[in-house]
């Protein structure tokens, strides 16, 4: 019968399978010893992937107002609250906004990105964006998996409320995979980022503002994917 001496990786379909040393008894057998470790990489949408929604649609409206993001107010239902009102106080609808998305392009980089990770691990999108925002900027980005919320719209296309698919999602969504067994690796920019960050068993920062890098010393700051695909090769061959 043959033995496993040292540490061996796998891949099954997507599915990266590592088992370190530490993990395998000297002249063990891989039926007896092999402890699979499934990696998964979960990453925020709006500032990693593709630019923000928000800020592209108040430079278009000339709506200064609406460039508050994530990265500026913690509280998200008063944001979302606040955009609201905003929307219906200047006349503006899902279809206007609609339109903006249309042309928008991901982040250069953004979808080698997700190809690469996707050789490597399993890879979900969690996002506090919507599904009505989310369409054409997946189609740019392959299709990935993308756990987000729902807008309220009425006849006319007024946004009148919105949806949370369940609070605090994003870390909710790690969680969940923790107890699947995934070692998590989970990457944002934004205040509703960290919960999730803290939860996974690897958090990063990327591009993150001043006041998001002070507030939480405790993750490492990427500024690059590249720099970014280092930090979760890193976070893989942890734990």
């Amino acid at each position: 019968m043959n033995r496993i001496y040292g540490p061996i990786r796998l891949i099954y379909s997507n599915l990266c399978i590592t088992i370190p040393p530490a993990r395998l008894a000297t002249g063990a057998t891989l039926a007896t010893h092999l402890e699979i470790r499934l990696h998964i990489v979960c990453l925020d949408l709006e500032g990693v992937l593709v630019p923000e929604i928000w800020i592209e649609f108040s430079k278009r409206s000339g709506i200064p107002e609406l460039s508050k993001t994530t990265r500026d107010e913690p509280d998200y239902d008063k944001l979302m609250r606040g955009r609201i009102e905003i929307l219906d106080r200047k006349g503006l609808g899902l279809p206007d906004i609609q339109t903006v998305i249309a042309e928008m392009r991901p982040l250069e980089g953004a979808r080698e990105l997700l190809d690469w990770l996707r050789e490597r691990f399993q890879v979900v999108i969690l996002s506090d964006t919507y599904y009505e925002f989310a369409a054409p900027l997946m189609r740019q980005l392959g299709y990935p998996t993308l756990f987000c919320h729902d807008l309220v719209v009425d006849g006319d296309g007024r946004v009148r409320d919105y949806r949370l698919r369940m609070r605090d999602q994003k870390r909710e969504s790690v969680q969940a995979f923790r107890a699947l067994n995934f070692h998590t690796i989970a990457a944002g920019d934004s205040y509703n980022d960290t919960t999730m960050l803290a939860a996974a068993h690897a958090g990063i920062l990327f591009r993150p503002p001043a006041n998001v890098a002070a507030e939480f010393p405790q993750f490492p700051v990427t500024q690059s994917y590249e720099e970014l695909r280092a930090e979760i090769v890193k976070a893989s061959r942890q734990g």
